[in-house]
């Protein structure tokens, strides 16, 4: 079992900064950062391959979010920048024992709490 803690969530304003953190209890193949706004499905934000480094983004941040891992500490970022109103949601942290990165939450078998980002306009 994998326990995955976020935090880093926040109310900040439209072209300001977040960096969210996904603390892992183990390891895992692969973290992803999905997001979800009220009324819509869950989506594939970005992800990371712990064993090759390969990153993922989805169109809509790619050039503006930046997914990252730090070995040691079992942890992967997410940095934001140029946040936009569109980029409101709750985010999540996502993690597979095994495989590639995925933009199917089908695909993977832990998930964290959420955290809120509200971006103003």
């Amino acid at each position: 079992q994998v326990q995955l803690v976020e935090s880093g969530g926040g109310l900040v304003q439209a072209g300001d900064s977040l960096r969210l953190s996904c603390a892992a209890s183990g390891r895992t193949s692969v973290t992803a950062w999905f997001r979800q706004a009220p009324g819509t499905e869950r989506e594939f934000v970005a992800g990371i391959s712990w064993r090759t480094g390969s990153t993922y983004y989805a169109d809509s941040v790619k050039g503006r979010f930046t997914i990252s891992r730090e070995n040691a500490k079992n942890t992967v970022y997410l940095q934001m920048n140029s946040l936009k109103a569109g980029d409101t949601a709750v985010y999540y942290c996502a993690a597979r024992l095994w495989g590639a990165v995925g933009s199917d939450s089908q695909q993977y078998n832990y998930w964290g709490q959420g955290t809120q980002v509200t971006v103003s306009s």
